[in-house]
């Protein structure tokens, strides 16, 4: 079998070196090339043509983010970010993601050598699953927004509220690979008065909070990151901290969140199998599951529970998903009632709230 051709690109010649290190290591894959900064990458590039880069942020010349958005417009290839592990670092990171990085690794502040050797399995399993993944070309409009704030990409039409459909409904997303992109779609097209949202998106510890305030600024709902113990509220969405795994429970007639450590689940945490196995348990027919884009099986089981208890599921088509592990696991397991690419989710979403308000309100 072929083995995945690597090109790194970083201005740390220790890094480059370790990294080609690790990568060679593996089996199935090969340090085809190492580069100091993006005009040396953009040459290996071209002349050696490899199925994978990783990309630092800070170079010089050119910082990471302006070559993604370049190399994404014109010669669009999977990339993986290595990306130090700050606050700055954190904003940086999910502008990759938006700008269509797969996936990224952060490296340490301090100790980069043994923090690298450490980080070996995540960093080769994420070459792998990007070397799978399905990369789109980005607009040329994105490259000149590569720097900009984010602006919110705004629903095809105007979406009015609800009414007053049930504070017992409840949204339950499970995302991976590709599944910041993925999720936000779903939330920008969802109404100020939706029904609360609770969000499992496989990410480290001191990234979702960034996550989550970016994705505030962009929707129509509040979106933060969870809190143990709080209410869970209409209008607001609740995504799992990094490192933590959030369910939901029921405190009287409300529902709170609960943010746990704990055993990683199917060797992740947070887990979507922990989050969808509280809504079969404790919302029941009330909740709706969303399915995104993942590699692995994380929550497959579960979402199965969730139809058993009533729920109605909907998982992202394999067209649409960066990676379709999760999805195709959840449909596999009998757990979807519509499969659906990424832009309808939401609007079948309304709709079918909408149907079940109007027969709430019609019931005698």
């Amino acid at each position: 079998m072929a083995k995945t051709r690597v090109v790194v690109v970083d201005d740390s010649a220790l890094v480059r070196n370790l990294l080609a290190e690790i990568i060679n290591r593996q089996p199935d894959m090969q340090c085809v090339g190492t580069a100091a900064d993006p005009f040396a990458a953009r040459e290996m590039i071209r002349n050696i043509n490899p199925d994978v880069i990783t990309l630092d942020v800070e170079m010089p010349r050119m910082d990471g983010i302006d070559f993604l958005a370049r190399l994404m417009r014109l010669r669009p290839m999977p990339v993986v970010m290595v990306s130090t592990l700050t606050e700055r670092g954190a904003e940086v990171t999910l502008k990759a993601l938006e700008l269509g990085a797969v996936d990224f690794v952060a490296k340490p502040k301090v100790g980069i050598s043994d923090g690298l050797k450490q980080l070996a399995e995540e960093i080769t399993d994420k070459i792998r699953i990007a070397s799978r993944a399905h990369i789109r070309r980005l607009p040329p409009s994105t490259v000149a927004q590569a720097g900009a704030a984010p602006a919110a990409a705004a629903p095809s039409a105007p979406l009015p509220s609800l009414g007053r459909v049930s504070t017992e409904k409840l949204i339950f997303i499970g995302a991976s690979t590709g599944g910041t992109e993925a999720t936000k779609e779903v939330l920008v097209n969802l109404p100020p008065d939706s029904p609360a949202v609770v969000i499992t998106q496989h990410m480290p510890p001191g990234f979702t909070r960034s996550y989550a305030a970016r994705l505030d600024g962009l929707c129509k709902i509040r979106v933060k990151e969870a809190v143990d113990g709080e209410r869970i509220l209409p209008g607001h969405a609740y995504i799992a901290p990094g490192g933590l795994h959030l369910s939901v429970e029921r405190s009287g007639a409300n529902y709170i969140a609960r943010v746990r450590d704990g055993e990683p689940v199917n060797r992740h945490k947070p887990s979507v199998e922990v989050l969808f196995e509280s809504a079969a348990r404790v919302v029941g027919p009330n909740a709706f599951g969303i399915m995104l884009t993942g590699m692995g099986g994380d929550g497959a089981k579960a979402m199965k529970a969730m139809r058993d208890a009533g729920a109605y599921n909907y998982c992202q088509d394999e067209a649409s998903c960066v990676v379709f592990g999760m999805p195709r696991e959840a449909i596999n397991h009998g757990a979807a009632n519509e499969v659906l690419p990424l832009t309808q989710i939401a609007p079948k979403l309304i709709e079918r709230l909408r149907a079940t308000h109007g027969a709430m309100l019609h019931r005698v």
